[in-house]
């Protein structure tokens, strides 16, 4: 029988609890938009209204996971609800419980910094931007930077890490890299920085009404 207070659960053929990282990689992807757009907004507005309603939400669900039961995290049920027709992709839940709590110390200063405080200071601004990229790297690729440092503190010791990265890595074919992908990787990065050195004035300029091309 599943407890409510616990860390991660128990499927058959894993012997340590682990967690659904479809799942995981929603919730990330979840939170990564707002805090991006509030933190725009606090940047470009000065205003801090919405940054300080995400920073709350996101503690708050950070204490349900850490402390209580991720199947309860608001993020990670609505995460279920999105993800619930895709094939489960299991990861340990030791190295997740690390990597949350990393975000939870970030939380929590920038909550006492924004929303008690009602400041902000280089701290604020350094937490901000790491949770920005802990949340898009587990988001986009499914990278987890907390628990690749949990790894080198551990090494050795991990088991279920997504898409098996503890593991020994044969690359197979499809995963390999050419000669001609890496050259045109180069061309389209040539490309895009004379782009952005002989257009950018033009594409500077302040957009026109559609309309007024007809007048």
């Amino acid at each position: 029988m599943n407890k409510i207070i616990q860390f991660g659960e128990m499927v058959d053929g894993y012997t340590i609890p682990v967690l659904n990282e479809r799942e995981v990689r929603a919730a990330a992807g979840l939170y990564f938009s707002p805090l991006f757009i509030s933190l725009m907004m606090a940047l470009f507005k000065e205003d801090l209204t919405m940054v300080k309603y995400v920073i709350t939400f996101f503690l708050t669900d950070f204490i349900v996971r850490i402390f209580i039961n991720p199947k309860y995290s608001p993020s990670l049920i609505l995460a279920r609800l999105i993800v619930g027709r895709q094939n489960p992709e299991y990861v340990g839940a030791p190295q997740k419980k690390f990597a949350w709590w990393i975000g939870f110390v970030l939380a929590v200063l920038m909550f006492v910094h924004i929303v008690i405080l009602n400041a902000y200071s280089e701290i604020s601004g350094i937490s901000c931007l790491l949770c920005l990229i802990f949340l898009f790297f587990e988001s986009s690729f499914g990278i987890c930077i907390g628990c690749k440092i949990y790894a080198l503190i551990n090494k050795g010791n991990v088991r279920y890490c997504p898409g098996e990265v503890c593991d020994p890595l044969v690359r197979k074919e499809i995963q390999k890299t050419s000669w001609n992908q890496l050259l045109t990787l180069i061309i389209f990065i040539v490309y895009a920085v004379a782009t952005i050195f002989f257009l950018g004035e033009n594409f500077s300029q302040p957009a026109r009404e559609l309309w007024s091309l007809f007048e």
